[in-house]
């Protein structure tokens, strides 16, 4: 079958209707929480993780991958709007749309931000689609040292994309790779660190680690800043829409924005924010009113939007046909995946091709309900920020420790909650990143297999992992994603602050 045949199976799957319903509800959570500084889309398919243990396994997935997707679009409405992003994504989006909303231009700027959310999303997804099978037939060639090689490639840029630094982002690997020993051995059988607590035996439950880091960590640390002292949301006047003037400094953004954003989030080294930041660039570089940035050009807002949400479904090649994350969303979704016995890689588009396209496709049927539910409800939206933090807070932490309780009802898993969000909050305090480790718990043991099997194939030789050619690009790719982050940061995201420094001079 065809791509076009596997696309409509999953568009039939997408229409059922509990199918739509755990759509509805993945993008508005996602939106909700978008909107809501300091509250992503990785804490939210954390917080649900144990909820949906016993529900549908392409249903919940689906609600997981909406809850992506509206981070992505309900991110640019505090960012507009408060001048304070809630996605990293976002954060360029306040430099030129804060701006447009300080001139009164706030509801042009949400419009071009969610129709460019829309349109670069829309396309993006389309990309999946036939993209997805090329990447799987190459994958299908894998053995046990391309494995391990991949997820080589995994940790580095996971690692280096996060954090303040590369440094921080391996320490951070290294802690989840420790937390993958615990339990017992899969190849020997031997208990490994489990200090003779049976309920070790087993390992560590990813959902109580993730749980834990991303709710209790990001809890405790917002707890800790005192009490919040933003300034007020600005009020959108007029309507929300947008001049022919608009659409037409728009559409050439959002279509640069969508080329710059889906090749870089599909990149192991790349992500939402560096094409944000590099669609900034682009805008800036390409505009015929330079005049306007810095003060409020539309453009400024188009291109960055488009680029982010593109990313997200880049995001998803790697997740989907190589079980490789790149984003910290998505190491959570890998989570949910095999909470539920699924891994994904080349073998999960033959083993549940229905699951696997279904998610595809429902991708495109919640880009319509983002786009419905964002531009008449953004007011709507707004009232979420007055929800005082102390309370929105004391939620999260109460779902979170019922949720896990619920999956897990031992008092060694509430104390190993408590342990892991106090380390959350410790690692946030002092910059290290919690996405590598998690992906280190959660590739660890399979890492750790891969390569004891090539070893045994090869009886001990290490000069092997690199005689196969793929793996051999492979742990070369794993060296540049080392470096390109580096660079990006050192070099983009300076020579962008710079610019905008010399604009608000």
């Amino acid at each position: 079958m065809d791509t076009f045949s596997f696309l409509l199976q999953g568009l039939a799957t997408a229409f059922e209707p509990m199918m739509l319903l755990y759509a509805l509800i993945g993008v508005t959570l996602g939106t909700a929480v978008g909107v809501l500084p300091g509250i992503g889309p990785a804490l939210t398919v954390a917080l649900l993780l144990p909820v949906t243990y016993g529900l549908d396994a392409a249903g919940s997935l689906i609600m997981f991958a909406g809850i992506y997707y509206g981070g992505m679009y309900g991110g640019s409405t505090t960012s507009i709007l408060l001048n304070t992003p809630g996605e990293s994504a976002s954060v360029i989006t306040a430099l030129e749309g804060n701006k447009m909303a300080r001139a009164g231009r706030g509801g042009p700027a949400l419009a071009t931000a969610a129709i460019g959310s829309f349109v670069a999303g829309l396309i993006a997804t389309l990309l999946l689609a036939f993209l997805a099978p090329h990447v799987v037939k190459l994958a299908l060639i894998f053995g046990p040292r391309e494995y391990f090689a991949l997820m080589v490639l995994a940790f580095v840029t996971v690692s280096a994309a996060f954090g303040e630094s590369a440094l921080k982002g391996l320490v951070s690997l290294f802690i989840g790779l420790a937390l993958a020993m615990v339990g017992i051995d899969q190849l020997t059988g031997q208990t490994r660190l489990a200090f003779g607590v049976p309920q070790l035996l087993d390992g560590v439950e990813v959902t109580t680690l993730a749980v834990a880091m991303f709710a209790l960590g990001e809890a405790l640390f917002v707890a800790a800043q005192g009490p919040d002292t933003g300034t007020g949301v600005l009020a959108i006047k007029g309507r929300v829409k947008m001049t022919v003037q608009d659409w037409a400094r728009s559409w050439k953004a959002w279509l640069r924005g969508t080329a710059i954003g889906f090749p870089i989030g599909s990149m192991p080294a790349g992500g939402a924010d560096i094409a944000s930041f590099l669609s900034y660039a682009t805008e800036r570089n390409l505009t015929k009113h330079p005049e306007e940035f810095g003060k409020g050009a539309i453009e400024g807002v188009a291109g960055p939007e488009a680029a982010n949400n593109a990313a997200a479904a880049g995001t998803l090649v790697p997740l989907l046909t190589l079980g490789l994350p790149t984003t910290a969303t998505a190491a959570i979704m890998l989570a949910g995946f095999q909470q539920f016995g699924l891994q994904p890689g080349p073998l999960l588009f033959t083993s549940a091709p229905d699951l696997v396209w279904g998610l595809i496709a429902s991708l495109l049927v919640a880009n319509v309900m983002l786009l419905v539910l964002n531009l008449p409800l953004i007011r709507f939206w707004i009232l979420l920020l007055k929800i005082p933090q102390p309370w929105l807070y004391g939620g999260i932490l109460v779902f979170a420790t019922l949720g896990t309780l619920g999956v897990n009802p031992s008092p060694v898993e509430l104390m190993m909650l408590v342990v892991f969000g106090a380390l959350g909050y410790i690692m946030r305090l002092y910059g290290y990143p919690i996405a590598p480790v998690v992906v280190g718990l959660i590739l660890g043991p399979m890492a750790e297999q891969q390569l004891r099997r090539a070893l045994s194939i090869s009886q001990g030789d290490w000069t092997t992992l690199v005689a196969s050619p793929v793996a051999a690009i492979l742990l070369g790719l794993a060296a540049v994603a080392l470096i390109l982050p580096m660079i990006l940061r050192a070099r983009g995201r300076g020579d962008v602050l710079a610019q905008v420094g010399s604009a608000e001079d």
